[in-house]
């Protein structure tokens, strides 16, 4: 190489952005430019005859010269000719990433090992930046998403909300339709027969007819305990729909109370109607509310009368067990049409075949509700002129 030539080189490695070292195959160092020194941050005097190890973190600093002498005993080239990302060691002890690339030449019959040293640091920095930032963004998307999830979540609610408000007024306004339509129609029957009946009792009192008076004054307590009936189905209907219907339990004496309802029911039940009244077991007493389960009852029993004809039984019985009540209203009246059945607990439903016996259609809606707030459970069996069976089930 001529004199010019080397100068040339010298100038070029010495003006190089990236720092290049030489070594020889003892790992010492023969050569390093200015770029690598203002790397590491060292004077060329520290460093040159020094192993290159020097510029090595742990472990490599320990394992270098494993690395040359494996080299040279089996020929197999790790790094040479393949650049890879390391860490080098600054003067300092501080330590900063690079890209090393590695290559051997043969000169005046000896290898040196030239190394190529890219700093990486701004690189890395930006990564880590980046990374930082993406990271950064995927928790604000994240936070984004689940407000927005959360926002999705209480639009359909509200949806669900506005559509059930909808529903329920719909339902509401069908509810005042035939509630308008029933009570025209039930009320109108008992007050027409308490005003025939007092304009007659005028009549029979300027000529007496004790009999007859007796027959229109009945006539006319039937008609005041129907419209009493009534209004205490609506009564009942609106607490249960405002939700104030609180619920008392305590022990009551079922028997007492049973053969209570069947004197009372007794005096309204039709020509021959007969209640018989049944308890079985030896226990009397059961947890329950004695308001809630005499409205029920009655309820279940005054069906049995109206749909039951003259000289017919109704059978009314209590159970209790260790575990469980059971109250049973029973009657052979005209049933309840299968197709009917579905509908029975429906607020104003009532059954096609009914005809002009007066009722609200309340009464079952009614009972199932009572017999829900106190945990039971109401079950049934009908069938058409084969009369209906109610059963009232509580646990303990």
């Amino acid at each position: 190489m001529s004199l010019e030539s080397a100068r040339l080189l010298e100038a070029i490695i010495d003006t190089a952005i990236d720092g290049i070292i030489t070594i020889d195959n003892k790992g010492l160092v023969e050569s390093i430019n200015p770029a690598a020194l203002t790397l590491f941050g060292y004077a060329a005097q520290e460093v040159i005859g020094n192993n290159i190890s020097m510029l090595m973190p742990e472990p490599d600093q320990s394992r270098h010269d494993s690395y040359i002498s494996n080299y040279k005993e089996t020929g197999r080239k790790k790094i040479i000719g393949i650049g890879r990302e390391v860490r080098g060691k600054k003067k300092d002890g501080t330590t900063f990433p690079f890209r090393l690339a590695v290559s051997e030449v043969f000169y005046k019959d000896k290898s040196i090992f030239t190394g190529f040293v890219h700093d990486l640091t701004k690189e890395k920095k930006a990564e880590d930046e980046l990374l930082k930032h993406t990271l950064e963004l995927e928790e604000v998307v994240r936070h984004r998403t689940k407000d927005l999830i959360s926002l999705v979540s209480e639009l359909e609610k509200a949806k669900a909300d506005v559509s059930n408000s909808l529903e329920k007024e719909k339902e509401l306004n069908q509810l005042k339709s035939r509630f308008v339509s029933m009570a025209s129609h039930e009320f109108r029957t008992p007050l027409s027969s308490v005003q025939l009946s007092a304009s007659l009792i005028d009549r029979y009192i300027e000529r007496p007819d004790f009999e007859a008076v007796m027959k229109h004054t009945n006539r006319i307590k039937g008609s005041v305990q129907l419209l009493n009936n009534i209004l205490n189905d609506f009564l009942s209907l609106e607490k249960l729909e405002a939700g104030v219907v609180v619920v008392n339990k305590q022990n009551i004496n079922l028997v007492h109370l049973g053969e209570e309802i069947s004197g009372e029911m007794q005096l309204i039940c039709k020509k021959n109607q007969h209640i018989v009244y049944q308890h079985t077991g030896d226990q009397a007493e059961f947890l329950l509310d004695a308001h809630l389960l005499k409205n029920s009852i009655i309820n279940l029993v005054s069906n049995a009368i109206k749909y039951s004809g003259e000289d017919t039984f109704i059978e009314f019985s209590t159970e209790i067990t260790e575990e469980t009540c059971t109250i049973v209203v029973k009657d052979n009246g005209i049933g309840i049409p299968v197709e009917d059945q579905k509908n029975l607990f429906e607020p104003f439903f009532r059954a096609h075949n009914t005809g002009s016996i007066p009722g609200t259609g309340l009464g079952l809606n009614i009972v199932r509700r009572y017999v829900s707030l106190m945990d039971g459970k109401l079950e049934y069996w009908s069938a058409i002129n084969q009369g209906a069976l109610f059963r009232m089930v509580f646990n303990r």
